[in-house]
């Protein structure tokens, strides 16, 4: 039996934040906050729709 990724929408929401958060002072160390935050959001996003950070009920 093949096992699918873990995918949901609280890691994507979580990923978003944390990642804007991040980008906005990455980006602002390189001159560009609003850059920063573009990219932060998306990359965070992704990689934690993938990593499931637990489920919002168990069964």
């Amino acid at each position: 039996m093949k096992r699918k990724p873990h995918r949901n929408r609280r890691g994507l929401f979580v990923g978003a934040v944390l990642g804007a958060v991040v980008g906005y002072f990455a980006g602002r160390a390189l001159g560009s906050p609003g850059i920063g935050i573009i990219l932060g959001t998306l990359a965070g996003s992704a990689l934690l729709y993938r990593i499931n950070p637990g489920p919002w009920n168990l069964p």
